[in-house]
């Protein structure tokens, strides 16, 4: 692979580290994206106009970009995240579609996305994303899954009624799956890494949920600013603290 191939390769290579750092964002696209449409009143509609420029602001500098810049990649997981929750929030309550509903949409959305772009290039895997089109399909994928996560969590924790700590357990449970698979069998990478990314969405909403909704909603009732902080600081800390590499071409 050349130098130039390999510069164009933008996105993390896929470590422990990647999976926390995506589930504290996930969790911050939760806490922050309440922030703007509960806590500062600006209701879903608006909260979805503000996060959907920052996304598109941060796709757009990511695309461009020479090289990977793991700041740039956090900055853009985290634009996904917050206005998948907004949107979804938005398409749920404020549209009346449901979770159910909005889940069906949504997962359908994302099923179309991964296969137009498999079949336009051949490959969703994170190891072949090294051209400006992949990296659109990846965005577009990330988004919608982002968006679902939200829907879905929601959908288990409410309709499904088991609540914060029963979603969180649920989603643990099926990551633990999914890393099983990994280890003792020989099903498609590609496959298991979007089935994790995408579970990482819904475990990221339902712990947000659980550290800022009401008491008496299951929640333990802390501030979204406190708790969006916290986790920003986190992820702040595991970027600055480890290096993280941009992912190889495998041929």
């Amino acid at each position: 692979m050349s130098d130039k191939e390999e510069s164009l390769i933008k996105v993390p290579e896929v470590t422990l580290l990647f999976w926390i750092i995506k589930i504290a964002a996930t969790t911050l696209g939760e806490t922050g994206g309440d922030a703007v449409t509960m806590s500062m009143n600006l209701g879903y509609l608006v909260g979805t106009a503000i996060f959907a420029v920052i996304f598109i602001a941060a796709v757009t500098a990511q695309i461009s970009a020479k090289r990977f810049h793991p700041f740039l990649y956090w900055t853009t997981i985290v634009a996904t995240t917050t206005v998948g929750t907004t949107l979804a929030d938005f398409a749920d309550r404020s549209l009346g579609i449901g979770y159910a509903g909005g889940t069906a949409i949504l997962f359908g959305l994302l099923m179309l996305s991964l296969f137009v772009w498999y079949r336009s290039l051949g490959s969703v895997s994170v190891d072949s994303i090294s051209s400006p089109k992949a990296e659109m399909f990846y965005w577009v994928t990330i988004m919608f899954s982002q968006t679902l996560g939200t829907a879905l969590g929601d959908w288990t924790a409410d309709t499904a009624g088991l609540g914060y700590l029963g979603g969180v357990l649920v989603f643990c449970i099926l990551l633990g799956v999914v890393l099983a698979a990994y280890y003792w069998t020989t099903l498609s990478r590609s496959l298991l890494f979007w089935s994790a990314f995408i579970l990482t969405r819904p475990l990221g909403a339902v712990v947000g949920d659980l550290l800022d909704k009401p008491r008496d909603h299951g929640g333990l009732a802390l501030s979204r600013y406190s708790a969006s902080a916290v986790l920003f600081l986190f992820m702040i800390t595991c970027i600055l603290t480890f290096r993280q590499k941009a992912a190889k071409k495998i041929h």
